[in-house]
């Protein structure tokens, strides 16, 4: 089994909330010896509350939690706290209805059950890279778009964008490529690295961050083009 490494690097924290027990047991005590520091709630109010009073570096949630939901602790989490922790979710299901489901309450990746407790490390690992990966460097403008890189704000025509972090990680990959295109698979990779999710979960992310960017506003920016790719482009360019 491998673990996170030695050194001065901080374990990372991470908060497990899922109501079944045997499986909470079996991936506590992997992450543990892993090099993972975990805490454990088995249903969604003390979740919410643990989330809210302590500090992680990803929280793992699972969909169908008594009470409080999965889906319910994740929207609370973003909408009133304002807590910007990846978030995985655990399911038993597997549709792009579901998934679309945690993606709009702002969850970051969907994991189905089972999985294997390897690929759920792997995961967790590329979820806390990216996060305290952050370039300090200026903001990027495109039209009347604009990034705050060092924030991880986004506004459009000065109105603040509020996205998920998977979201505007998706964006500011296409910012930085802009004016090119990145190809779809070149995007997963940039976003999940190796722990790359299925087919659906991109598609997802994109139609979720279309809602935010484009919807509002009378002219797209995020441009999908068969056999080129994803691009973000400035209103009436070509």
């Amino acid at each position: 089994m491998s673990s996170i490494g030695s050194g001065s690097r901080a374990a990372p924290r991470v908060l497990l909330v899922e109501d079944h027990l045997a499986l909470a047991q079996t991936v506590c005590l992997f992450l543990e010896n892993a090099g993972f520091v975990i805490d454990y709630s088995a249903e969604g109010a003390t979740g919410l509350h643990l989330a809210r009073t302590n500090r992680y570096d990803v929280i793992i949630l699972d969909v169908m939690l008594p009470g409080l939901s999965g889906l319910d602790v994740c929207e609370r989490l973003r909408k009133d706290v304002g807590i910007t922790v990846p978030i995985l979710m655990l399911t038993a299901r597997d549709s792009l209805e579901d998934k679309l489901k945690g993606f709009e309450a702002g969850a970051d990746d969907y994991l189905v059950k089972p999985f294997d407790l390897p690929e759920l490390q792997a995961r967790l690992l590329a979820m806390t890279r990216r996060q305290s990966g952050a370039l300090d460097q200026k903001p990027i403008e495109i039209g009347e778009l604009r990034i705050d890189v060092r924030a991880q704000s986004v506004s459009r025509a000065g109105a603040a964008l509020k996205l998920t972090p998977t979201g505007y990680r998706i964006l500011l990959t296409l910012a930085r490529q802009t004016p090119g295109f990145i190809a779809k698979e070149n995007l997963e990779q940039e976003i999940w690295g190796d722990a790359l999710p299925d087919s659906d979960t991109l598609r997802s992310h994109l139609y979720q961050l279309r809602q935010v960017v484009d919807k509002p506003f009378d002219t797209p920016m995020i441009e999908t083009r068969q056999g080129f790719g994803i691009r973000l482009i400035q209103p009436d360019s070509d």
